[in-house]
């Protein structure tokens, strides 16, 4: 019950994120790194979008408790082992 409820607040969280972008730039600033990497004016506009979105999609994943299954698959390709022929 407890991971349900964790994931319900980062889903949460993410998703006021993406809402009120405009307002965590005029409360917390710009970021420089943002800035730089995706452009001059909307640039940290899309940074924090993509930090809301991506906690939203790791939201989802602890809410469904399938964590362990998403990081086996992500890392699959680098915890290969070569198979005896």
């Amino acid at each position: 019950m407890g991971h349900v409820l964790l994931g319900i607040v980062i889903t949460a969280a993410g998703v006021f994120l993406v809402m009120k972008t405009e307002w965590f730039i005029n409360n917390f600033g710009r970021i420089a790194w943002f800035e730089d990497k995706f452009g001059s004016e909307g640039g940290s506009r899309l940074g924090y979008k993509l930090v809301g979105l991506l906690a939203v999609f790791i939201g989802i994943v602890v809410m469904t408790g399938s964590g362990p299954d998403f990081m086996q698959w992500l890392l699959a390709p680098l915890l290969r082992y070569s198979q005896p022929q």
